[in-house]
């Protein structure tokens, strides 16, 4: 399982941003195999993870052409910095009560 974090500070947000993350969202989830998705705001600086079973997965979703979109207009418009970080899930501890 692997894991991908998304971290922006956010330059604007506008109603087409909110369309476009509510897209990439679903599309993840329902054609490229993400099993997991959170986001969260602080402020003007957003997190995301997503959760992914392989490798492959990840680099097919990065290369949709409507995935290359949204990255185009985060870049032009939306973001004013943002970093990507891929990394390996060794262990994973759950408790339920």
């Amino acid at each position: 399982m692997f894991v991908v974090i998304f971290r922006a500070t956010v330059r604007e947000l506008d109603s087409e941003y909110s369309a476009m993350a509510a897209r990439m969202r679903e599309l993840a989830l329902t054609r490229f195999g993400c099993v997991e998705f959170h986001a969260v705001m602080d402020g003007m600086d957003e997190v995301a993870l997503s959760y992914w079973p392989d490798e492959e997965s990840i680099l097919a979703w990065r290369q949709h052409p409507e995935h290359v979109e949204a990255q185009r207009l985060g870049r032009s418009r939306w973001y004013q910095s943002y970093r990507v970080e891929v990394t390996k899930i060794t262990r994973d501890y759950r408790q339920s009560f």
